[in-house]
């Protein structure tokens, strides 16, 4: 089964607050974009947004430039049909993040949470590290969140991989420096707890 065709099954089969990563708002990610710009016109996007309330937050807070982007087309039609009118002042990209071609230089914040730990190939994180250095800005921030190294080792029936601070800032290399992480506990719907790892860091 490809990647799409697993996340689309995933999502179909699930619902939003069915799944282990669903929290009700993701107050870390967004204390750390607003720590990152206080400009509401800066370009964000959130990748493997899924059917995250992300986006309804940073809407409510005045951002006005977001791309959603994720591989299941099925999480993208659900968020759309949550947010109503306000979908249309957001961008939306059905595309594996390893493939897609993204513009140069076009976004000033770059959040991630739950999709890097999925690339469990070499070749998978050098295309993601590539797609990130190609389209942030100089200057920009990258916000990357992954399983910590006492979180799961498995998720929704995929091999996962677990990072500390510095293994995963060494797969971004000197290009990112690595401004500050973060362990957080994360209670699942079903009542037990994961921990992930954020990473905020600033593109030289």
């Amino acid at each position: 089964m490809d990647v799409r065709t697993h996340w689309e099954k995933i999502y179909t089969t699930n619902a939003p607050d069915q799944v282990s990563w669903y929290r009700p708002r993701l107050e870390t990610s967004l204390a750390l974009i607003e720590r990152a710009s206080v400009d509401r016109s800066a370009s964000i996007i959130d990748v493997g947004g899924g059917e995250s309330t992300l986006v309804d937050d940073l809407l409510a807070h005045g951002f006005r430039n977001i791309t959603v982007l994720d591989v299941s087309e099925r999480a993208i039609e659900a968020t759309k049909m949550r947010l109503g009118q306000l979908a249309e002042q957001v961008h939306w990209v059905a595309a594996d993040i390893t493939l897609v071609k993204l513009g140069q230089s076009v976004f000033d914040i770059w959040h991630d949470r739950a999709v890097f730990h999925f690339l469990t190939s070499p070749q998978e994180r050098a295309a993601y590290v590539r797609q990130v250095a190609r389209s942030v800005k100089p200057g920009g921030h990258v916000i990357v969140s992954t399983f910590g190294p006492e979180g799961p080792t498995k998720c929704s029936g995929l091999d996962v991989v677990r990072y500390d601070a510095d293994s995963l800032h060494n797969e971004f290399g000197t290009h990112f420096r690595l401004v500050e992480s973060l362990k957080e506990l994360h209670r699942t719907p079903f009542g037990t707890t994961q921990q992930f790892l954020y990473c905020y860091c600033a593109v030289e």
